[in-house]
């Protein structure tokens, strides 16, 4: 029983306390700082995807990985017009990172505009600060795929592949210079000789014209 009693005690002695805390603490207007978040601040809540409806409305990105003929292991950063199918650049180098994201972001700016939106996988070159913060001063809303669920970006997956049977399985690349130079001259040919039947049987290039791009 005094044990027990003891427990009452101590519990009541810091009820007690607790309510004086609050009391002191509504008197003097006290507030607990509210921690800024840092992350997805630009990213757009899980709903059903809505297919883009215009140019320049949706662009999608993801990263390819392959060789140079020395063995040496270069990225590839791919970057597509959902409506339109144009792939609006092809980044590369031994090793793409936030930053180099962001610079694609901001090259393209001057040459296209910015998206209202950008569909891409979790990857920390795309969901990490850097790439958050360009995305909340451009007011572009990120719209991470779902993790394991690749047919959330399925446009861009159809587009690497074929780039990566047409234009990465049919060369060898010396350098990087060269592989540069092979890639760029693969995506102008896709943009404006290569007819879709999604497009009306356009070329992307000449769908991005019909539709005002």
């Amino acid at each position: 029983m005094h044990a027990f009693g003891s427990g009452i005690v101590a519990f009541t002695c810091c009820s007690d306390a607790r309510a004086r805390f609050y009391r002191v603490y509504c008197e003097e207007n006290l507030a607990l700082r509210r921690k800024r978040p840092w992350r997805h601040v630009s990213a757009m809540h899980r709903v059903a995807k809505q297919p883009a409806g215009r140019p320049n409305e949706v662009w999608g990105m993801d990263f390819v990985a392959d060789q140079l003929a020395d063995g040496r292991k270069i990225r590839t950063l791919t970057i597509i017009d959902l409506f339109t199918r144009e792939c609006l650049g092809i980044e590369v180098g031994f090793s793409l990172k936030a930053n180099d994201v962001v610079a694609a972001m901001n090259r393209l700016e001057h040459a296209r505009g910015i998206p209202a939106r950008i569909s891409c996988d979790n990857g920390s070159e795309f969901a990490g600060g850097q790439m958050d913060l360009w995305a909340y001063s451009h007011q572009v809303q990120m719209d991470f795929n779902r993790r394991g669920k690749p047919t959330d970006n399925a446009t861009v997956e159809s587009f690497n592949g074929k780039f990566r049977e047409e234009c990465l399985n049919a060369h060898w690349f010396e350098s990087i210079e060269d592989a540069r130079k092979k890639i760029d001259a693969w995506r102008w040919d896709y943009n404006e000789h290569r007819p879709h039947r999604s497009l009306e049987g356009l070329t992307p290039r000449e769908f991005a014209l019909k539709s005002g791009s």
